[in-house]
């Protein structure tokens, strides 16, 4: 298992902390994380500031993370320019593009991700870009990073992250609906409300690790429970109506795609 060498994470909300907490688990060399916030030190190797100028005289780290909102880029960014002769920025704010980030941090080795929420239970999949200037050994860093909180890929065409984000980066809140749906539906058809909860959640949860152990396409798994004239036809005619499902589901992405480009300022 590859130790994580000395890191800056800007932003210990509850992605910053999934990261924090799957380094950890990697033996985390000690490193320092900014929250004005405060929260409680997640662990003797991390030290816990509220701002850049707290941060210890001397600490040098290997990369600096950037774990804030986009909309607070501008005015969070340059404060940790300094930083950029020596460290790879490693950026997870949505939307913000490589060239932006640089602009405000002047001539950095900068890496953009965007990761997702399962990385709170290391079974997060992120898309990753290097920027200008990375170097080989940082773009291995920022693997071993974002590995710690599950699968990354890499591309190199910048923006197919917008488009990432809105499958990815959103796609959990999408799945949340879903049982959130299915709950209320079974709820309404007289089913107790406990046991809804229970069949929406295990059923959801069910069918993601039997799409993850499977190599079959997810159409395939879906014409298996598909019996021709049986209960899922008939739920499945409503569902893959052109104007209901497929249809909705397209326009959701188109939407969350193009709020990321948005967010680039």
């Amino acid at each position: 298992m590859t130790a994580i060498p000395p890191i800056l994470l800007v932003g210990l909300g509850k992605m910053g902390g999934a990261m924090l907490a799957g380094w950890r688990e990697r033996g985390l060399a000690p490193s320092v994380a900014v929250d004005p916030m405060l929260p409680a030190s997640p662990g003797p190797e991390v030290t816990v500031v509220a701002d850049v100028a707290a941060i210890p005289a001397g600490f040098v780290p290997s990369a600096v993370v950037l774990a804030v909102k986009p909309q607070n880029a501008a005015e969070t960014l340059p404060l940790y320019a300094r930083y950029a002769s020596s460290a790879v920025m490693l950026s997870i704010m949505a939307g913000r593009t490589l060239a932006g980030m640089r602009a405000l941090l002047g001539a950095a080795a900068v890496v953009r991700a965007m990761p997702n929420t399962p990385a709170a239970v290391r079974q997060g999949v992120t898309v990753a870009c290097p920027g200008p200037g990375v170097t080989a050994a940082q773009r291995t860093l920022c693997d071993t990073l974002l590995a710690a909180i599950g699968s990354v890929a890499w591309v190199e065409d910048e923006a197919l992250l917008d488009p990432v984000t809105a499958v990815s980066g959103s796609g959990p809140a999408y799945v949340f609906l879903l049982a959130e749906l299915m709950e209320r539906a079974a709820i309404e058809q007289g089913i107790p409300p406990d046991l809804a909860r229970k069949l929406a959640r295990e059923t959801v949860a069910g069918s993601g690790a039997l799409l993850a152990a499977s190599a079959e396409d997810a159409a395939v798994l879906r014409t298996n429970v598909t019996s021709p004239g049986g209960t899922t036809a008939a739920a499945l005619a409503v569902l893959m109506a052109p104007d209901a499902m497929p249809g909705a589901l397209s326009r959701a992405i188109a939407a969350a795609t193009a709020r990321s480009r948005e967010l680039a300022g």
